[in-house]
């Protein structure tokens, strides 16, 4: 792929004269660089967190149960984890792809300063995070990696910019909770299960009590992030040679007179495996009604990216460059999988989903389901698991209380979007792909956590309508 030649603004002109809001993001910055240890190691020390509070206030927190329950997880999660590299590889590759990169280069030239770059991508990824979780997560990370090879900034405060989108793919179209409420049959469907009847996304995604909070952050964080950006000597640039070196797609060698090397260049193999793969979703989506699930956005990103590298060689090649990327995440996502084990499996989820319910009127069940959400998200990071473990508690409190079914099952999600912000298990991918240490990111995310807790919490209390 040829690297077109960029300019990089004066380095000498600072990002901006630090206010109030930008001080007190650097001492976030500075703290977490300082005590966040690497996400592995964070995953380690979660793991004793979760096993130590198991053990003392979990029904079934035996050593032996925690022990059992964390091998169970650690193998358990292996599937989800598969599908999630994966889904970086094709969507790192696709973005390779001459037509995908030269669209890239095209919106990143917008970018023009490095307030309008915070601005931009921060917008890019909340749409796209919307219509799904997992193209706003490849979509943000590489638009962040184009505008840091043309303009100078923090990258750490263009990342986190970038993750800060992935704040409301819970509440939007590929949002898990929302979707298997509205889907008839389906195992996490847990509404349907107890009261007979799903809950369609007309009463979930498309709710003036989701869209509104949703508003208000399309409005909020791509103002408030260009007032947190570091000061000239505090700032941490990404090197846009290295950058661009990255992306660089590598050379294919030239066919040979040779029956195997003719076909690693024939570009109706990969024609046909296209129009297969796309035949296969075609049904897919009839049998599911149009649902879009993980392995949909796989295979979407699988077969675009062969059909647009056209020749199975240039594919190839363009997958072994993007798989460089997955290594980290390799031995996290197993340790995540142990710690939702424990939390799971021991019946501590349910000890601290308790504690808020206990608490609760039909007003409130609402708001303290977010709130249980949240802490819970932090040690089981999964919109279905997470759903599996609450779901069953919740929905018969609220109708018990006659809260609002509605509201109740997307406080769920509002809770893990929230808690998603602090905690590194979604962020892993979009490290990854942008090349950037978790320590400098996080400091920043504390903003977009504050904010989006607040337009969420104030929806629920506000604006979720009387029990149904």
């Amino acid at each position: 792929m040829k690297t077109e030649a960029v300019k990089i603004s004066n380095p000498t002109v600072p990002v901006q004269k630090q206010g109030l809001l930008g001080r007190c993001t650097a001492v976030s910055v500075y703290i977490f660089q300082n005590i966040m240890p690497d996400p592995f190691v964070f995953a380690v020390l979660l793991t004793f967190v979760g096993a130590l509070l198991a053990w003392w206030l979990a029904p079934n927190g035996s050593p032996m149960a925690i022990a059992s329950a964390w091998y169970g997880g650690v193998f358990a999660i292996f599937t989800f984890a598969f599908q999630m590299v994966i889904m970086l590889v094709a969507g790192y590759a696709l973005a390779t792809a001459p037509q995908v990169h030269r669209a890239l280069v095209r919106l990143a030239s917008l970018a023009s300063t490095p307030a309008r770059a915070i601005s931009l991508t921060i917008f890019v990824a909340l749409v796209a995070s919307w219509l799904n979780w997992g193209l706003g997560l490849v979509t943000a990370a590489l638009l962040a990696r184009e505008i840091a090879k043309r303009v100078r900034i923090d990258f750490g405060w263009l990342v986190a910019a970038a993750y800060s989108g992935f704040v409301i793919s819970t509440e939007g179209l590929s949002g898990s909770i929302a979707l298997s409420q509205a889907t008839h049959g389906s195992a996490l469907n847990i509404v349907e299960k107890i009261t007979g009847h799903g809950l369609p996304l007309s009463q979930t995604v498309f709710t003036r009590f989701n869209l509104i909070p949703i508003a208000v952050l399309f409005i909020v964080l791509p103002i408030v992030f260009r007032y947190l950006g570091p000061s000239e000597a505090a700032s941490v640039y990404a090197d846009p040679e290295r950058l661009r070196a990255e992306d660089q797609q590598r050379p294919i060698r030239e066919i040979a007179d040779t029956i195997g090397s003719k076909l690693d260049h024939a570009w109706i193999l990969n024609l046909l495996m296209v129009i297969f793969g796309i035949s296969a979703l075609i049904m897919q989506f009839k049998h599911t009604n149009g649902s879009v699930d993980l392995n949909s956005v796989i295979i979407t990103l699988f077969m675009l990216g062969m059909l647009l590298h056209w020749r199975p060689a240039a594919y190839i090649a363009a997958v072994k460059n993007a798989a460089r990327i997955t290594g980290s995440l390799i031995l996290q996502y197993p340790l995540y999988g142990g710690i939702m084990g424990i939390i799971t499996t021991t019946g501590l989820a349910m000890v601290i989903s308790n504690v808020f319910i206990k608490y609760s009127t039909a007003h409130t069940l609402p708001f303290f389901t977010c709130l249980t959400a949240l802490v819970i998200t932090l040690f089981v990071p999964s919109g279905g698991g997470l759903w599996a473990v609450v779901g069953p508690l919740v929905i018969p409190a609220a109708i018990n209380l006659h809260a609002s079914l509605p509201g109740t099952t997307m406080a769920v999600s509002m809770g893990e979007s929230v808690a998603n912000m602090l905690q590194p298990f979604w962020a892993l991918p979009i490290l990854a792909i942008a090349g950037i240490n978790m320590r400098r990111m996080m400091g920043f995310m504390v903003v977009t956590f504050l904010i989006s807790l607040i337009a969420f919490g104030t929806s629920l209390l506000l604006l979720v309508p009387p029990g149904q």
